[in-house]
């Protein structure tokens, strides 16, 4: 093996946290994998893991190799692609992690063009709201949507996710159309996560922001499930756009309070600090970004009104 390859050998045993994972993650012996590290530190005549039966944590000169190696490895894939003039050649396995509605409803077009455009790349995705540790379980990229907590990941963003309060039109026969915001907070809600959310902020057309508190009849941490609850006439839904968007375009669900304006989250394109990242995700990220643009198509729809 050259010196390359033993670089990114070393630099994806610290970013998946040990050699044991490193190995899952290559489908390569554990005793390869550490005897090629050996045989790296007795080369560099230094060591660069301090090994113990319970941990391995990087030495003063395995942090600076690690640093330096990722800066190289990136710059000659960079290099590679500017000397020969065409794009590098993707290929690996891009494992990656998303919502799971967001995944099921808009990624498999956006997959799809990725893959035949790069037929020698493999795909590994989880689709779920469960939250993924990235190093840990050996994911390059997760997309995630609203603020980001973990000051330890990298991220870009990706497109705005916007909401809209909705209802089925018999949940208006029956229950009425709420106009004001007193009227709005004498309903029951559908809410969108399990988390203590017990209000909302609306901004009227003068910039001044109201929070009302509300009544949670439904709890539940997928979108589809409260789509369709909404459509029952289970209450009045809060959810993002991108969920909701063919419901409301087919009349199925009408939105509400639309002289008002809700919170707008983001989603990001989510990896680790201080990993190096691939030429295969880089570009993933990059065509995602290009595919949904400022304004993604789910919110280019002529909205049904209740009134209309």
């Amino acid at each position: 093996m050259g010196q390359l390859e033993d670089m990114a050998l070393f630099v994806r045993i610290v970013e998946a946290g040990s050699i044991t994972k490193a190995s899952e993650q290559l489908d390569i012996a554990k005793s390869a994998v550490s005897r090629r590290l050996k045989e790296l530190e007795t080369r560099l005549n230094t060591q660069l893991i301090s090994r113990t039966t319970r941990n391995s944590t990087l030495t003063d000169h395995g942090r600076q190799y690690y640093d330096q190696a990722r800066n190289i490895l990136g710059d000659v894939e960079i290099l590679n692609e500017e000397i020969s003039g065409v794009k590098a050649h993707i290929e690996g396995t891009l494992k990656v992690t998303a919502p799971l509605s967001f995944g099921l409803m808009h990624l498999s077009d956006i997959i799809d063009s990725y893959a035949n455009q790069h037929p020698n790349l493999d795909f590994e995705l989880d689709f779920s709201d469960r939250h993924v540790d990235l190093i840990e379980e050996g994911y390059e990229l997760a997309i995630r949507i609203g603020e980001l907590k973990n000051s330890s990941y990298q991220a870009r963003r990706l497109t705005e996710i916007r909401y809209v309060l909705c209802a089925s039109p018999d949940y208006i026969k029956q229950r009425g159309l709420p106009t004001t915001l007193d009227e709005l907070q004498q309903h029951e809600f559908l809410q969108y996560g399990l988390g203590k959310q017990s209000s909302l902020v609306l901004t009227d057309q003068q910039g001044e922001k109201h929070q009302i508190d509300i009544t949670s009849k439904i709890k539940a941490n997928n979108g589809d499930f409260l789509v369709k609850m909404a459509c029952k006439v289970h209450g009045i839904a809060f959810l993002p756009t991108f969920i909701t968007y063919k419901t409301i375009a087919s009349g199925a669900l009408v939105p509400l309070m639309t002289d008002y304006e809700l919170p707008v989250l983001n989603a990001y394109a989510v990896y680790p600090k201080n990993r190096y990242l691939s030429q295969r995700c880089r570009f993933f990220i990059d065509f995602i970004i290009e595919q949904l643009g400022d304004k993604p198509y789910w919110d280019n729809m002529e909205l049904v009104r209740p009134d209309s």
